[in-house]
């Protein structure tokens, strides 16, 4: 399960398949020092998205 308080490191650990996800956001450095360090919540509100839509478009690909 997803939650907005894991890293984009954690969930990219966990489901892989979550890449594309984050790439179609424009989220193209997945390993960069913010993957490890921000959550998911965080991450959305730097990049300009909404975190519960980000979430859900992630969880699609996890179920």
């Amino acid at each position: 399960m997803i939650t907005k308080d894991m890293t984009i490191a954690q969930i990219l650990r966990a489901f892989p398949q979550t890449a594309d996800i984050f790439r179609s956001y424009g989220m193209h450095c997945l390993s960069c020092p913010g993957a490890t360090g921000e959550s998911l919540e965080q991450a959305a509100m730097v990049h300009g998205f909404d975190a519960d839509k980000l979430l859900e478009d992630l969880l699609k690909v996890t179920q």
